[in-house]
């Protein structure tokens, strides 16, 4: 089992991050670049890097225990997979943060108030929002707080597309 999770573990995370980086650098470095595609790509990486899960079940299922599985064994190890991922993910966002886009938090306060913007918000709703984004300015500075939310970005879908795959892939005994 140990084996089946660090590989598709790996090939997940190094999915991921590939995709993260290329676009975290292609859209930290362009003022006019919609962010929005990016979450778009960022996303649909994720899902292709967590279909590994499904395919590191199956592959244990069928060449490590005779074509069966247990609902919980098949979670365990999609859950492993995704923690593999989901660390190299966040450890790639920490190295680009720190060497590169150290200016994140500012980017990223500027995009969603010129949202709010062109949204049309009333003065007190800019307010707010620009009085929550200075927050997040501060907050996103914490590496425990950025950590944290770089998981939250990835761990959710990962538990998910590993809940699917775990009920898919059960076998009992015939």
């Amino acid at each position: 089992m140990k084996k089946i999770v660090i590989i598709y573990g790996l090939i997940a995370g190094l999915i991921v991050s590939a995709v993260m980086v290329a676009t975290t650098s292609t859209y930290c470095n362009n003022p006019n670049a919609n962010m929005t595609e990016g979450m778009i790509y960022g996303f649909t990486a994720m899902i292709v890097a967590f279909s590994m899960a499904f395919i590191g079940i199956r592959n244990y299922r069928n060449k490590y225990n005779n074509g069966i599985i247990s609902f919980g064994k098949a979670f365990q190890i999609g859950v492993l997979i995704v923690l593999i991922a989901s660390t190299m993910y966040m450890l790639a966002w920490e190295v680009e943060y720190n060497f590169f886009f150290s200016d994140f938090g500012d980017k990223y306060a500027v995009k969603m108030i010129q949202a709010a913007k062109a949204k049309g918000a009333s003065a007190t709703d800019l307010a707010a929002t620009t009085s929550e984004m200075n927050d997040f300015k501060v907050q996103y500075k914490n590496p425990l707080y950025r950590i944290f939310m770089t998981y939250v970005e990835i761990l959710p879908l990962g538990i998910v597309i590993t809940l699917i795959s775990a009920f898919i892939l059960k076998k009992k005994k015939a």
